[in-house]
């Protein structure tokens, strides 16, 4: 059997751009996770997959097409050129023509070519949308066959899929200038694309990827010389790959482009019929004439190079039946199935308005569970119910904690403002002035406000993470959130935030609201060791529970962050009780352990169902670095 588990390059292969991803399953790409916004969507409908590395002249992303359901490719490009005082400019003359052709490209609609879908400019980065191709670059597919070389019959369906596909782009005036096998994909039915088209003189226009954007190995003189090109270049790449896909080695493969310009001109050694007498006769003839470094030597088209390579190399026909059977092998070694469904991916990523839907309803109920308790008293304080003209009793203070609420439902990050504001107003206006009346507000809106304002106002998941704790009355409401939500030191931050909030709440609560009894309450709440054990680990929880869930920034990693979470804060609560009884070690109270648990089990089943959402930044950042 011809088949080889190797990762690893095909022999002579020169790294150029960044393959597609899905253009070969072992292309190095990194999981990406959904944002929790809608405005992240990648040009307002796309949801980022996976990401290859950074490479050529773009960043290359698998996303979900939420509007069309289905996925797709697409390659991000800069279009800013580094001046000679290093700053980056467009480049207007240049790129005018590079969009063009990429815009011509847009319109090849061939069963060899990757279909490109769309095509977007902003003012710093052009977006190219094309089909996904699920399968193997040629490069993968010749490092896994035995000898990293294909048959005459494969490599003469091989020629055959490929000329067809540039034969049809140079009779719609296209050239591809960047013929290379990870830019030849075979999907999973054996069905062979030529992918990239057009990429190259935008590469060049934009300073990226070297002479006219192609790759060191398989470019002719003159276009690493700059000089003028024509389908003759395209067809001296495609001969390349042939000499590579026959004998297992780029011909002209070399560290810089002086060094291929050099072996191009000595010709390419040994002959093929040195190294497979199989391969003499017109097949040779036809490839050594396509290898001339003048053009006018060259074959004048692609159809009459295929006509010529294919003519005693062997037969389409069953070199298609081969490949076919070579990538079939492939797909059962590495145990995936050939079906895939959109129901495999997390809901975030088929319907995008679902995650802002349940913070944006999440935020809305955690602000109304704190605010509703204290409207008798916020309604008292401020004189609001006789001003706005408000029924007294529950009906009016139903009214005041859904209008809060609802500030909530439209600004999430707001909820959080709301509340503390409500218990500052309580507190100041409820009684006569006193220390007590002032110094307890400023604390907590001091607090608060740091915490936010650096922050509490990036997340829409930040106000139920601070106001969970004092919704249920527990600090232990706020590290699963906590951990859940935010990086470890601000999820440590958090903690430490909502564990102010709660305690004073609280305080305030079961002093309805009078500041010189609050003041009381919160001095005793202080002086007892134990509720400094368990704020040290509550914070304690948050930190660890974040760190566990980013070290791999996958499902399973959240969920045993969530687990580590759960397990230290009942821990130090424990500890806590144990202090507080002289060091007789008793168990939480049922509803605090219940409480713990079903918070573990419900963010795990939400990580599980929506994804992970902790690579706030990744997408961006690769962004940058392209």
């Amino acid at each position: 059997m011809r088949q080889d588990d190797a990762w690893q390059d095909a022999p002579g292969y020169t790294a150029g751009p960044t393959p597609l991803p899905g253009y070969g399953r072992g292309a190095a790409t990194r999981p990406l996770t959904p944002r929790a916004s809608d405005d992240d969507l990648l040009l307002g409908r796309y949801r980022v997959m996976s990401a290859n590395d950074t490479g050529g002249f773009g960043t290359v992303l698998t996303c979900w097409d939420t509007r069309l359901q289905r996925r797709v490719a697409i390659k991000r490009m800069p279009l800013l050129a580094l001046g000679p005082d290093g700053v980056a400019r467009a480049v207007p003359s240049t790129m005018d023509e590079a969009l063009a052709e990429a815009r011509t490209s847009s319109m090849l609609a061939h069963p060899n070519i990757v279909t490109m879908f769309d095509f977007e400019v902003d003012r710093t980065s052009a977006y190219l949308v094309m089909e996904y191709v699920d399968g193997l670059t040629l490069s993968e597919f010749l490092a896994r066959v035995e000898g990293g070389t294909l048959t005459g019959d494969e490599c003469a369906y091989l020629v055959q899929s490929v000329g067809k596909a540039l034969q049809f782009a140079h009779d719609n005036g296209v050239l591809h200038l960047d013929i290379k096998p990870s830019n030849i994909i075979i999907n999973r039915a054996g069905t062979i694309k030529l992918c990239d088209f057009g990429m190259a003189s935008l590469a060049s226009a934009t300073g990226y990827g070297g002479a006219r954007g192609g790759t060191v190995g398989y470019m002719p003189p003159e276009q690493i010389e700059g000089d003028m090109v024509d389908e003759r270049s395209d067809v001296f790449s495609l001969a390349v790959v042939v000499w590579q896909a026959l004998t297992g080695a780029s011909p002209f493969a070399a560290r810089s482009a002086e060094e291929s310009l050099k072996k191009i001109e000595r010709g390419p050694k040994p002959k093929l019929s040195k190294i497979d007498p199989d391969l003499s006769g017109m097949c040779e003839e036809a490839i050594m004439g396509a290898l001339e470094p003048n053009p006018a030597m060259r074959l004048p088209s692609v159809d009459a190079f295929v006509n010529e390579v294919t003519f005693d190399m062997g037969d389409p026909e069953e070199g298609a039946a081969s490949i076919r059977s070579l990538v079939s092998q492939d797909v059962d070694l590495e145990g995936e199935e050939d079906d895939w469904s959109p129901s495999d991916l997390p809901l975030s990523y088929r319907y995008p308005w679902l995650p802002a839907a349940i913070d944006r309803t999440v935020a809305a109920a955690a602000t109304f569970a704190c605010v509703f308790p204290m409207t008798p008293y916020v309604l008292a304080a401020t004189g609001l119910a006789e001003r706005a003209g408000l029924a007294s009793g529950l009906a009016g203070n139903a009214l005041l904690a859904l209008a809060a609420a609802a500030v909530a439902a439209l600004v999430p990050a707001a909820g959080s403002a709301v509340v503390i504001a409500a218990i500052a107003c309580a507190l100041a206006l409820g009684s006569e002035p006193s220390a007590a009346s002032f110094m307890i507000p400023v604390v907590l809106v001091a607090t608060w406000l740091v915490w936010w304002l650096k922050s509490g106002v990036r997340e829409r998941l930040s106000t139920p993470a601070v106001l969970l704790a004092p919704a249920v009355g527990s600090p232990l409401g706020a590290p699963a959130c906590c951990a859940y939500v935010f990086g470890p030191v601000h999820a440590a931050w958090a903690t430490l935030t909502s564990f102010v909030i709660a305690t004073i709440y609280m305080c305030s609560s079961s002093a309805s609201f009078d500041p010189q009894q609050t003041a009381a309450l919160l001095a005793a709440s202080l002086s007892h060791v134990q509720t400094w054990i368990t704020l040290g680990g509550c914070v304690l929880a948050a930190l660890a529970g974040s760190l566990v869930t980013r070290l791999a920034d996958t499902t399973t990693s959240s969920v045993f962050g969530q687990l580590a979470c759960c397990a230290i804060a009942l821990m130090f609560r424990a500890l806590a009780l144990g202090v507080e009884n002289g060091r007789i070690w008793l168990s939480p109270s049922w509803e605090q352990i219940a409480l713990a648990l079903l918070l573990c089990v419900i963010l795990c089943i939400t990580t599980a169902i929506r994804g992970p959402q902790h690579a706030e930044r990744e997408v961006e950042d690769s962004y940058e670095s392209a």
